[in-house]
């Protein structure tokens, strides 16, 4: 068994400890472990537990301790990373796994057994995980007691934490979820962890997502939230700094809530706040009236669009009196049309009284994409020996088809007058 020293101080950031075995990774099978697919998903994304991903597993080694601070994966939440030290040797510890009372620490290099060994975890990395954890149980209490819901599912991933409720939560009302976790994040309250024994425990109303067999470890907020947990906390609420949550989205009938704690929310508001500035530059608006800005923006840009679309649909009208007098297969050949502008050009030549018309869009180097329209022939045959001529590709209706071909405007013209002619 490894003395688990993050339960005697969640903020204790080095240790001695003596190795007791070494081996190459697959050795005692940590990865067997309930978390193991877990583990294997993280290692596809490196910034999630350590940076098991730069290092094969044939050259990765285990190392067991008999004391440890560095905390296990587990209770949705990645193990921590940091370095050992044997003498003058460096170590990078790339994962931690827990296996039958066992920690392995996945290591890039081996250690002798027997050595004793200096750890540091890496700080930075925890205390912004007990921020979120924390965070997190503040969270879900506050859920818990208004709503009746259970946290069925909780992720702490390297970019933000997700919490899986098993019922409806508006944006309204996570505000003031929100607001009430902030609160007591400021109330600066002590974090108490406690070890009841079996009697105690049935008598006491605590959350848990899981069965737990053997000794139960208790964390408690006080007034917010009492729950099992295995993972090490901040000391304090006001540790945690700010509770931003960001996102809720309906998920396998009920919601997945995505929140932001300490450090990561402050990122979060810096990141956001430079996009602001940025926006009220380009808009020459008020920070607080950037959103009222660009909806202003939005509305000129539908009315331009709008006019611009009537302005085209004109010009359009003054192209198709132009195949006026024509007769025969209208061949219309414009480069700049785009969208549903071939086809509304071809329904308007229809229009003014001819059988056959086809509008072809693009050029003699790169090809033209094509739209062919009858009022009485059917011209799913002619199309087929248009693509066939013309290395094209394309079909449709009886009275309707378009594609892309290859060829010169001379061509094609030449085609179409002698195949349009032959068709009726």
């Amino acid at each position: 068994m490894t003395e688990k020293l993050f339960y005697e101080d969640s903020h204790m950031r080095t240790f001695t400890a003596v190795v007791l075995e070494c081996g190459p990774v697959g050795e005692g099978a940590p990865e067997a472990s309930a978390q193991a697919a877990d583990t294997r998903e993280r290692e596809r994304d490196p910034e999630a537990s350590g940076r098991t991903g730069e290092i094969p597993e044939e050259k990765r080694y285990q190392i067991v301790l008999d004391r440890t601070a560095f905390f296990p994966e587990g209770g949705g939440q990645y193990a921590d990373t940091g370095q050992l030290q044997a003498d003058s040797e460096v170590v990078r510890v790339l994962d931690v796994q827990e296996r039958d009372g066992k920690i392995f620490h996945i290591t890039d290099r081996p250690v002798l057994a027997g050595s004793t060994v200096s750890g540091q975890i890496d700080w930075a990395e925890r205390f912004m995980k007990m921020q979120q954890h924390t965070g997190e149980h503040i969270v879900s209490g506050l859920v818990h007691a208004r709503f009746g819901y259970d946290n069925v599912g909780f992720h702490l991933g390297s970019t933000d934490c997700t919490m899986d409720f098993n019922g409806e939560i508006t944006r309204e009302e996570l505000h003031e979820i929100e607001l009430r976790a902030n609160e007591a994040a400021a109330a600066n309250l002590d974090i108490q962890v406690s070890y009841p024994s079996g009697e105690e425990l049935a008598g006491l109303e605590y959350r848990s997502k899981i069965e737990i067999e053997g000794q139960v470890r208790i964390v408690t907020i006080p007034g917010f939230d009492v729950c099992s947990c295995c993972a090490p906390h901040v000391k304090k609420t006001g540790e945690i700094g700010v509770i931003k949550l960001t996102n809720v989205q309906r998920y396998k009938g009920g919601v997945r809530v995505t929140m932001l704690c300490g450090s990561r929310a402050l990122a979060d508001y810096d990141r956001k706040s430079m996009s602001v500035r940025r926006i009220s530059a380009s808009l020459c608006a008020k920070e607080d009236e950037v959103a009222e800005a660009v909806e202003h923006l939005k509305e000129e840009c539908a009315r331009l669009k709008a006019r611009l679309a009537e302005q085209q649909k004109e010009m359009l009208r003054l192209n198709a009196r132009e195949s006026d007098g024509d007769e025969g297969a209208v061949c219309v050949f414009e480069s700049g049309l785009e969208g549903e502008s071939p086809r509304l050009l071809m329904n308007l030549v229809m229009e003014r009284g001819h059988e056959l018309c086809a509008v072809f869009c693009g050029n003699d180097v790169e090809g033209y994409r094509y739209v062919i329209g009858s009022v009485s022939l059917d011209l799913r045959k002619l199309v087929k020996e248009l693509n066939a001529a013309f290395s094209g590709r394309g079909g449709g209706k009886p009275e309707m088809v378009q594609g892309s071909l290859k060829g010169t405007e001379s061509e094609l013209r030449a085609w179409m007058q002698m195949h349009g002619a032959a068709e009726k």
